[in-house]
C-alpha cells in the first residue's frame, strides 16, 4: 500500500500518513538508510528520500502533517451531515421516482438545490468517497414486505424456535426451492477493451431444473445440506415442479439422514400451507415441528444463500441440454455438502444463529 503526498485525503488517511512518517523518523534516528525505510514501510524510494531530507533539516517535527493542502473545501462539514441523511432517504424522497439510483449528477443537483453551490461530477465523487460512500449493487427487497412483522418474528418467534430445538435436541432445518433454466446467469469475464464478450447459449426455453433444499444445523453437529432435484424437459405430461408429496418425501429423507427430531422453518408458499400439505405434516407430528417465516423475508432463510452461491457458480455456463444443466447443478450442490463452513456462513448471514445451551 502506497501513501501519496498531496491533498484530497480524509482526516483518517492523513493521520495514517503522519503515522508512517513518524515511523520513518524513528528508523532514521537509528541509522536506517532511506531505501531500507522504503522497503519496510512499503512506500516509494522518492518519498523515503524526501522524508530523510526533511528530517535532516528539521527533525521529526518536520515530518508531521501540516493539514490539507490547497484551498479549503467549499463542502462544509454541516453540509456533509445533511447530505448523508438525504442520501439515506433515497432518490424517491427527493423527486427521482422513475428509478432508485444515486448518480454523481443527481447528487450535484441535490446539493445545488439545498446550498446553491454547484460541484462537478468529479468533485461530487471525491466528496462521496471522503464521506465513506462507494458505488454498490443494491439488494432488492419486496415493497410488500412488512418490516414491523419481520422484527416481531425475530424478537418473539425465533426465541421459541431456539427453545424448541434445545428442549427436543432436534435439528433445525431451513427449507426453500429454486430453479434454473438453460439461460445461465451472467458473470464477469475478461475480454478485449471495447469488445463485449459473446457467450453462445441454448435458445430453448422449455428446459428447467428445479431444486428443493434444506440447510440443517444443530449445536455441536456438522451443518448439512439435503436436496432433491426435478428435471423438466418440456415434454407433455411431465411434472413441472415440486408438489406436496415431493416436499413430504424430502422431509422424510432428511429425517432418515439426521436420525433425530426436526424443527422445520420455511416460507408461506401456497404448497407449504394448503390442505394437502397440512395433512401430510400432521402424520409426521411425532418428530416434526413447523414454524413459518414472515412474508417477503428471504433474507432470514439461509437456503437463499445456497441458491445465490449456486447461481454464481453457474455463471456463463454454456449447457447444451437440460440434462447437462442438471448434472452441473447436482455437482455444485454436492460440493457444498462437503463444505459445512460455507453452509454455516449462510446461516450467520441471516443473523439467526443458535446460541449454545
Amino acid at each position: 500500500m502506497r501513501y501519496a503526498d498531496g491533498g484530497g485525503l480524509t482526516p483518517k488517511q492523513r493521520a495514517m500518513r503522519e503515522q508512517v512518517r513518524c515511523e520513518a523518523a524513528e528508523l532514521f534516528v537509528h541509522g536506517v538508510a532511506p531505501p531500507v525505510v522504503a522497503r519496510r514501510l512499503r512506500v516509494s524510494r522518492k518519498s523515503a528520500y524526501a522524508w530523510y531530507a526533511a528530517w535532516r533539516e528539521g527533525g521529526a517535527e518536520a515530518l508531521r502533517s501540516k493539514g490539507p493542502s490547497g484551498r479549503p473545501s467549499r463542502m462544509k462539514p454541516e453540509w456533509r451531515v445533511w447530505l448523508e441523511r438525504a442520501l439515506e432517504e433515497g432518490p424517491a424522497a427527493h423527486g427521482w421516482a422513475e428509478d432508485q439510483r444515486w448518480t454523481t449528477a443527481r447528487v450535484g443537483v441535490l446539493v445545488a438545490r439545498r446550498f446553491h453551490v454547484r460541484f462537478s461530477d468529479v468533485q461530487i465523487w471525491r466528496i462521496l468517497h471522503q464521506m465513506g460512500f462507494s458505488v454498490q449493487v443494491p439488494v432488492h427487497r419486496a415493497a410488500e414486505r412488512d418490516e414491523a412483522a419481520v422484527a416481531i418474528w425475530v424478537k418473539e418467534v425465533w426465541p421459541r424456535v431456539e427453545k424448541t430445538v434445545r428442549d427436543q435436541g432436534a435439528w433445525l432445518c431451513f427449507e426453500d426451492e429454486s430453479g434454473q433454466s438453460l439461460r445461465p446467469p451472467k458473470a464477469r469475464t475478461w475480454s478485449r477493451r471495447g469488445h463485449s464478450p459473446v457467450l453462445r447459449v441454448s435458445g430453448k426455453g422449455s428446459g428447467r431444473v428445479s431444486v428443493a433444499g434444506m440447510v440443517c444445523t444443530r449445536p455441536g453437529g456438522r451443518t448439512r445440506l439435503v436436496f432433491r432435484m426435478l428435471v423438466h424437459h418440456g415434454r407433455k405430461g411431465e411434472k413441472k415442479g415440486f408438489r406436496e408429496p415431493d416436499f413430504a418425501a424430502l422431509l422424510d429423507a432428511a429425517h432418515c439422514q439426521l436420525g433425530s427430531r426436526t424443527v422445520l422453518v420455511w416460507d408461506n408458499s401456497t404448497q407449504h400451507k394448503d390442505t394437502a400439505m397440512r395433512e401430510l405434516l400432521a402424520t409426521r407430528e411425532e418428530w416434526l415441528t413447523v414454524f413459518r417465516l414472515p412474508a417477503y423475508a428471504p433474507d432470514l432463510n439461509p437456503a437463499e444463500g445456497v441458491w445465490a452461491h449456486l447461481k454464481k457458480s453457474l455463471g456463463n455456463l454454456a449447457a447444451g441440454t437440460t440434462d447437462q444443466l442438471a448434472a452441473h447443478t447436482r455437482t455444485r450442490l454436492k460440493r457444498m455438502q462437503y463444505r459445512p463452513h460455507l453452509l454455516n456462513g449462510f446461516i450467520t448471514e441471516t443473523g439467526l444463529t443458535l446460541t449454545p445451551p
